[in-house]
């Protein structure tokens, strides 16, 4: 059985088969108990292993899959809007065919406006929202379920929503997210603006009603005194009071002010989203390798008996006598052979059939299972010593009922390789030859292998 590659995905899993019993009402999973039993480690351990049994058995397992290629493709799409939006932000600030003189604020604006109010939005999203990613998160979450094409996927996003509240997952992760798109915008912008000015020939200006020169010249010079400490041109008080309404011819200024516009855009634009993304980044990181079940959780308390019993929780309370009770011989010839690397055990035969056959030394015999507390024990046994070769015995004289049919699922998953072996009839008995089939059906639709001939040989040996 293939298994997730990570604990999140193991965690993630989990959550979903937890969210799944609680609205729908518990699985079918006794197979998966007695698995998760087998594997042994603390409960959270057996609830994973329970719980990604169950996912391969209903195909969740697949889900997730689909759910993560939706995902990537999301992740693909969102990363070539970052590229082509940022781009276009660069071509609207300085104009796409133009080469005429550019008001230099409201390049600026055009550059960074969008930027610094989704910013400000993640912000007041973080202090206020909690694990809140924005638009931008929404909406990845949105394209991954639409791109898996499946509708178990469907199941995972609660669960995801779920599990990324814990130890604040959410806003780090969906953080990382949004930063790391517009880290990619804005070094789309930056690009295309150093091409823009290095191939064609831009004046710079700004004008202004209600503002006087003074304002324009301080707030120029505040926004370009960290570029500046970066080595980037600032134009000093002459040549900003000389930009008012039209743009100087002169070389020096125009290269003075393309270096604040580049600068203003790294200092203002990148750096803070690049600070940020390593941010999430590292809580991401911290969060994720801190990240367990809750097992207070009403559904994780419900499945504690089940795969941690209680005698087993408390342990060894009484020394061992120094002489052990006796065991009947009987007992202990009608004792099934678990430990035998071959076994032969009949489902639901009749009592007039003489059972079992003589058996190799090699072989042993597991019994006849009537019951369901029969069938439990040795499935049980199975889990915790798995017989290399098991055969199963059943009278093709019964129809091949669903529990029968899952039965031997089962039996066949507990060993290392599985035959059924079809019964001839008794003596005076007359097989009917369409239940037959319908049992040959059925078996290989299971996938197990089957015949009249008996199998002891195969059990002895390993082969025919």
């Amino acid at each position: 059985m293939s298994t997730p590659q990570t604990d999140f995905h193991r965690f993630w899993l989990t959550e979903t088969i937890r969210l799944r019993e609680e609205f729908a009402g518990p699985l079918e999973d006794g197979e998966a108990n007695r698995r998760a039993r087998a594997a042994g480690g603390d409960l959270g351990k057996r609830i994973q292993t329970r719980a990604i049994w169950l996912a391969e058995r209903d195909g969740l397992l697949a889900a997730l899959r689909h759910w993560r290629q939706g995902g990537g493709l999301a992740l693909v799409a969102l990363l070539a809007f970052a590229l082509l939006g940022g781009a276009g932000l660069a071509l609207a600030a300085l104009g796409s065919e133009q080469k005429g003189p550019i008001n230099v604020f409201w390049a600026l604006g055009s550059l960074l406006g969008l930027h610094l109010l989704t910013l400000c939005g993640w912000l007041l999203g973080l202090l206020f929202a909690g694990d809140s990613g924005g638009a931008l998160g929404r909406l990845w979450l949105w394209l991954s379920e639409k791109f898996a094409r499946d509708a178990r996927a469907a199941q995972l996003a609660p669960a995801l929503l779920l599990l990324l509240q814990r130890r604040h997952l959410g806003r780090w992760g969906l953080g990382l997210l949004v930063h790391g798109f517009w880290l990619l915008a804005l070094t789309a912008a930056l690009v295309t603006l150093l091409a823009q000015l290095s191939t064609r020939n831009y004046g710079f200006y700004w004008e202004t009603t209600l503002l006087d020169g003074d304002t324009f010249v301080a707030l120029t010079q505040g926004l370009g005194a960290l570029p500046a400490l970066l080595g980037f041109s600032l134009p000093d008080p002459a040549t900003i009071r000389a930009s008012a309404d039209q743009a100087l011819s002169a070389e020096a200024a125009r290269q003075a002010w393309a270096g604040w516009l580049l600068g203003v855009l790294l200092v203002y634009g990148l750096l803070p989203r690049l600070l940020l993304a390593l941010l999430c980044l590292g809580r991401w990181l911290s969060g994720r390798a801190r990240l367990a079940l809750d097992l207070s959780l009403p559904g994780y308390r419900l499945l504690a008996e089940r795969l941690q019993p209680s005698s087993e929780r408390i342990g060894v309370c009484d020394a061992a006598p120094a002489v052990m009770p006796g065991i009947p011989a009987s007992a202990l010839a009608s004792s099934p052979a678990v430990g035998a690397p071959a076994q032969l055990v009949a489902v639901e035969l009749d009592e007039s059939r003489a059972w079992p056959p003589a058996l190799p030394g090699a072989v042993g015999d597991a019994g006849i299972l009537d019951s369901r507390e029969q069938r439990r024990r040795l499935l049980e046994r199975f889990a915790e010593q798995p017989p290399a070769r098991l055969a199963v015995a059943v009278d093709p004289l019964r129809s091949p009922d669903r529990g029968t049919l899952a039965l031997l699922g089962e039996l066949s998953r507990s060993a290392g390789q599985t035959r059924v072996w079809l019964l001839p009839p008794p003596p005076g008995e007359v097989l009917n030859e369409e239940r037959l089939d319908d049992w040959r059906i059925a078996l290989n639709q299971l996938g197990l292998p089957h015949g009249s001939a008996s199998p002891l040989a195969w059990l002895e040996s390993g082969h025919d």
